[in-house]
């Protein structure tokens, strides 16, 4: 994990002075190293990079330029899987041992498309070509990496100004320094690709913006792939396997999160499977957090790590303890979605421990598997298998918004990186493509493939890999006390009856229903005034009736 920050166009002589120390708001995401450069001849131009030295951490130092392409200039956040195959597959002459430098390689060999359609990974990565005056941001399939941009060029004008950065409170003075109403800040689109001319000044002028990779779609590089004649569980497993394999390269140690539900406890089984293969010889940790010693989670994820064997961390929090630390969450995270708040205060704690008591640097976890393999509970109501299909694929695509969003936050707030292997080209490719029918609740039970293909493997316990879902902002309370009633009560004596009966006529957009949802909006923008648009829609399930708590464990079926 790290942070990436870009400047073009820098108009004002004031304008540097003032925008740099924006790129310190991100600090937290490289806590090892820190760096800026201009870009060739633009001094109005500059990329800055924070290091979390996870690969070669004696060399790769960013932000990247190459002795043998002196014209190319790159910061860039993620891992290319698949490096090591594509530098001998080309012939490749590398400078460091980073999988950083094959984007420059495959770019000055064939191109961005050339580049980018080879990718097998997670990345956010802007690169300047000087010599033929280009500029690009480029994101990955599901988003995985964030990359939020300033694009500030009027079609009037001869020049255009432009910002990226890793998270959007480094943007706050780039944003300030464009006229009124001429520009925002946006996410860039998650499998897409920027283009934009470099003018002599140093400005940008837009191109084009296409995407180079569509979710479920094989990827570029060929994998070790499934023997058609396999059933759809054999061929699930194999690339859930893979998914973890090929994550396991590191320079420094791995841990897991751990919930103790299907998810989590896959991905710390197959880690752990891994590892000797790998040559990581230490004792693998994991974590788990709850509000006490009963709460499911805990209870659930103590019986995983005893059976597969590992260092276990039960961490336990108090309400206080939680409550203390949601309006800092808020502001880390950028967003006021009410689950994704809930789930990310408990992932901010945990990420917490992880940073002050080991020294894991890289965290697995089982974010996406509920978006591609149907987990939530609402899928239950799902009126057929192909309106529930449409729906997976959606939330997938809005991944970046939510899930991902909260994984990434917490991760990186507390300088780890984090890896999900359910969000695996490969493994999606092949989820995706399965009969509609399976990849729906089967016989009353969610993700029934996925748990069907591990069943009989004695990988997990066979009671958790039967264990019905349980949302992480839910299972680190206990069945009597849920997290979000205590959050509820908390924020009961904060906002009055009249300031939420008035909210509807104040906030046009995603107007809160409660007042939860009110007291995350207000607290949202008191660190991002008018960038509420950020957030698309309030994640809700569907088919449930009139809802206004996202929480699973008021639907029938859970309670059931």
């Amino acid at each position: 994990m790290c942070g990436i920050w870009a400047l073009f166009g820098c108009s004002d002589d004031n304008c540097m002075s003032k925008m740099v120390p924006d790129i310190f708001k991100i600090r937290h995401r490289g806590p090892d190293a820190f760096s800026m450069l201009s870009v060739g001849p633009f001094e109005n131009c500059v990329l800055g990079f924070v290091r979390l030295s996870v690969v070669d951490p004696q060399h790769g130092m960013q932000p990247l330029k190459l002795k043998q392409h002196e014209h190319l200039f790159m910061v860039y956040n993620g891992e290319v899987y698949n490096y090591r195959q594509l530098k001998q597959q080309h012939g490749f002459n590398f400078e460091t041992s980073c999988d950083t430098e094959i984007i420059l390689h495959l770019y000055a060999k064939g191109g961005i498309e050339f580049c980018v359609k080879q990718l097998y990974g997670v990345f956010a990565f802007i690169l300047a070509d000087v010599k033929n005056n280009k500029v690009f941001y480029v994101r990955d399939t599901f988003g995985v990496r964030p990359l939020f941009t300033i694009e500030h060029m009027p079609a009037s004008e001869n020049v255009g100004f432009g910002a990226a950065a890793s998270e959007m409170k480094a943007l706050t003075h780039a944003l300030a320094s464009c006229p009124p109403d001429s520009a925002t800040i946006q996410p860039h689109p998650p499998g897409h690709f920027s283009e934009f001319d470099l003018t002599k000044r140093g400005s940008l002028r837009f191109v084009r913006r296409e995407r180079f990779h569509t979710i479920g779609d094989m990827p570029g590089y060929k994998v070790d792939e499934v023997n058609n004649s396999w059933t759809a569980e054999e061929k699930v497993r194999h690339a859930l396997t893979n998914a973890v394999d090929i994550r396991m390269l590191a320079d420094c140690k791995i841990g897991c999160m751990l919930s103790g539900g299907l998810d989590s406890s896959l991905v710390c089984a197959l880690v752990k499977q891994q590892m000797a293969k790998w040559g990581h010889d230490y004792e693998l940790e994991t974590f788990a957090i709850g509000l006490d010693k009963n709460s499911t989670d805990l209870v659930a994820a103590q019986k995983v790590a005893d059976y597969i064997g590992t260092k276990h961390h039960s961490i336990v929090k108090s309400s206080a303890d939680f409550l203390a630390v949601v309006d800092r969450v808020i502001h880390q995270i950028e967003s006021y979605d009410v689950t994704t708040v809930r789930a990310s205060t408990g992932m901010y704690l945990v990420s917490q421990y992880i940073k002050e008591q080991s020294d894991c640097k890289i965290i697995f976890s089982g974010e996406g598997a509920d978006e591609l393999c149907q987990g939530y509970i609402y899928f239950h109501n799902a009126p057929s298998p192909k309106e529930a299909a449409v729906e997976s694929m959606r939330l997938m695509k809005d991944l970046h918004f939510y899930d991902v969003l909260r994984a990434d936050r917490t991760t990186a707030g507390h300088g780890l990186e984090l890896r999900v292997p359910f969000l695996d080209h490969y493994l999606t490719h092949i989820y995706t493509a399965l009969p509609d029918e399976l990849k729906q609740p089967i016989n009353k039970v969610e993700k029934f493939t996925l748990r069907k293909a591990f069943d009989g493997s004695d990988l997990i316990p066979k009671e958790i890999l039967w264990r019905p879902k349980e949302a992480f902002s839910d299972g680190v309370s206990s069945i009597e006390r849920p997290w979000f009633a205590i959050l509820q009560d908390h924020i009961e004596t904060i906002i009055s009856d009249d300031e939420l009966a008035t909210a509807s006529k104040t906030y046009n957009h995603n107007p809160p229903q409660t007042k939860e949802a009110l007291y995350y909006r207000k607290k949202f923008l008191q660190s991002y005034p008018s960038l509420d648009h950020l957030i698309p829609y309030m994640w809700m399930p569907k088919w449930c009736g009139e809802q206004v708590n996202p929480s699973a464990r008021v639907l029938t079926h859970f309670q059931a």
